[in-house]
């Protein structure tokens, strides 16, 4: 059975996440909304024929099971209530909203009206997070009395072959919900699915760029499950250009210690190079290609919506619970409720 699929919001995620569908045996998006028309001609050039300014006319479609909302962070409790209302399964972009009264509303909708939804945390779907986990959880290093994990990027400011103006959302803290902490978000919630639900210790916020928000921050968790405590260092201040992508966990345990470093291509280009080799093969030899990997960490984009249409197909619970999604946004909660800037 094939999942038929709307996407709402065609910006730089929505369009990735349309583009990853095509490789996804049992989905096929049929359905896009923005409120740009420009956009949906990105959209009807990619085969899509029911087109809408208004995500509420495609939700309409009796024939839509599912739906992928990729809209700014202030619109997401609005949309996604609306799906559940209307009976679709849910993969919604990071973060699910911007306040833990936002994200219980939330839950109380899908729950209500029985539909399924998934959080894009694809930071655990990187190929050498996964090898971490997996080391991890083996019990490799024994128990991790001290993680550290960093993501120092350039934030909405990351240069671009086409550049376009930045989204007038992006600097509005009501609306973004959050500065750096928008891919803070990613490593609270990489502490939590490796230690379980965190407890926060400190937090300081920096302010290099006087934007509205933080563009760099120090947060110290301790897992409420045992002793460990991360260190976690994220920043939007970073001029450096993909392929270079400063991002690292790195476990001190009671056996040992490992790093996603021990499992990330040394080279990228090599790595890109030998990717789109074998995926020319894999296309000759009419197997399926791998979509992305030749970019190493933008692969798990696609792994992550093979979860969820893999859930909805088999009717398991999601990869990425709304619950964990709900826990990472009380830390940042308490962090911005902490003064901003100070510790404890």
């Amino acid at each position: 059975m094939v999942i038929k699929v709307g996407v709402v919001g065609l910006g730089k995620m929505g369009r990735l996440h349309l583009r990853n569908c095509r490789f996804i045996r049992d989905a096929k998006v049929v359905a896009a909304a923005d409120a740009s028309k420009r956009s949906l001609l990105f959209a009807n050039d990619m085969g899509i024929k029911q087109l809408s300014q208004d995500y509420n006319e495609i939700l309409k479609s009796p024939d839509l099971t599912a739906i992928i909302i990729a809209l700014p962070n202030f619109l997401h409790l609005e949309s996604i209530c609306a799906a559940a209302e209307a009976g679709k399964d849910i993969f919604v972009e990071k973060p699910l909203a911007t306040s833990v009264v936002e994200c219980e509303k939330i839950i109380d909708a899908v729950k209500k009206n029985g539909v399924k939804l998934m959080v894009g945390h694809n930071y655990r779907f990187i190929d050498c997070v996964e090898k971490l986990k997996a080391e991890y959880d083996k019990g490799t290093v024994g128990d991790v009395e001290l993680a550290t994990l960093e993501l120092c990027v350039n934030g909405p400011f990351a240069p671009s072959l086409e550049p376009t103006p930045v989204a007038e959302w992006y600097f509005s803290k009501d609306q973004i919900g959050m500065g750096c902490l928008d891919s803070g978000y990613h490593l609270i919630d990489l502490f939590q699915w490796f230690f379980g639900d965190p407890t926060l210790l400190y937090a300081n916020l920096g302010h290099r760029y006087l934007l509205p928000y933080e563009d760099s921050s120090m947060v110290i968790l301790k897992s409420k499950k045992g002793s460990t405590k991360g260190v976690l260092n994220v920043g939007w201040f970073s001029k450096a250009i993909f392929p270079k992508f400063d991002f690292r966990i790195i476990l001190h345990g009671t056996t040992g210690f490992a790093s996603t470093e021990q499992y990330t291509p040394r080279n990228l280009y090599v790595h890109a190079t030998k990717e789109a080799v074998s995926n020319i093969a894999r296309k000759i030899l009419g197997m399926e290609i791998q979509p992305l990997t030749y970019t190493y960490f933008y692969a798990s984009y696609f792994k992550e919506l093979q979860g969820f249409f893999e859930s909805l197909k088999n009717e398991t619970e999601p990869p990425v619970t709304m619950e964990s999604a709900l826990e990472t946004i009380k830390i940042i909660q308490q962090i911005y409720e902490n003064k901003e800037g100070t510790g404890f």
